[in-house]
């Protein structure tokens, strides 16, 4: 008789994680995919796996790489961020077209969409009960770095804002060799900063939540058509 979906064998051959006696820990989000794509083959075939089978180690491994992954996510964020938008957008190009506009604005966020397009693609594994639990501990992972970057980048740029009075820019500005040309054009761009900043904090919240959301919706599409199932063969 074929085992039912809730049915476990001892027998059943298994993938253990984060043991150091174990198959090599995952070192990347590309890595931490791979071995929840394993995880999944095991469980559609009808093993419904204890998610204790993921241990504390394993549990943490996956925490580690999701927020190493946020972690990465912002400092590229933050250290390209203000570049594009900052400078070179309102002085270097100056008045590019609409398509030079987009592409540049968009440079900075590249590894925030490609990982969260990732972490959604994630949720097409999100069955079982060892893989839910990978899942849930990768994206904790990454959300939470997400979340505490984003605050990091609103505060940061709020209290430079609140520190750029006339004086002390002019104070900072002399230590340029044209510091007329900086004053001026620093005074320029201080208006629009807040609005600029409040738009790259929103989409990185977005980010960390998009991936969350995604599996839900597809966990309770997933429920739905089950229970739809069930009252079809119950007739």
């Amino acid at each position: 008789m074929a085992a039912s979906r809730n049915d476990y064998s001892p027998n059943t051959t298994i993938i253990t994680t984060g043991g150091s006696n174990g198959p090599s820990r995952p070192g990347g989000l590309i890595s931490a995919i791979s071995e929840i794509q394993q995880f999944y083959v095991i469980e559609e075939q009808g093993q419904e796996i204890p998610a204790e089978f993921l241990t504390l180690e394993g549990a943490l491994d996956f925490f580690r790489i999701g927020a190493v992954s946020g972690f990465k996510e912002g400092l590229f964020l933050i250290l390209l961020f203000p570049v594009f938008s900052f400078y070179l957008l309102p002085f270097v190009f100056k008045t590019p077209d609409l398509f030079l506009t987009i592409t540049l604005n968009t440079i900075p966020y590249l590894p925030v969409i490609i990982n969260t397009t990732l972490c959604i693609y994630i949720s097409r594994y999100y069955v079982g009960n060892l893989t839910r639990k990978a899942v849930n501990s990768l994206f904790i992972g990454r959300a939470t770095l997400l979340v505490a970057k984003a605050g990091f980048i609103y505060i940061a740029w709020y209290m430079l804002v609140q520190l750029s009075t006339p004086d002390r820019v002019w104070q900072v500005a002399h230590h340029f060799n044209d510091p007329e040309r900086v004053y001026a054009n620093y005074l320029q761009i201080l208006p629009h900063m807040m609005p600029v900043v409040e738009h790259c904090a929103t989409i990185v919240l977005i980010s960390s939540i998009v991936p969350y959301g995604s599996v839900y919706m597809l966990d309770q599409w997933r429920r739905y058509r089950i229970r739809k199932n069930r009252r079809i063969i119950g007739r």
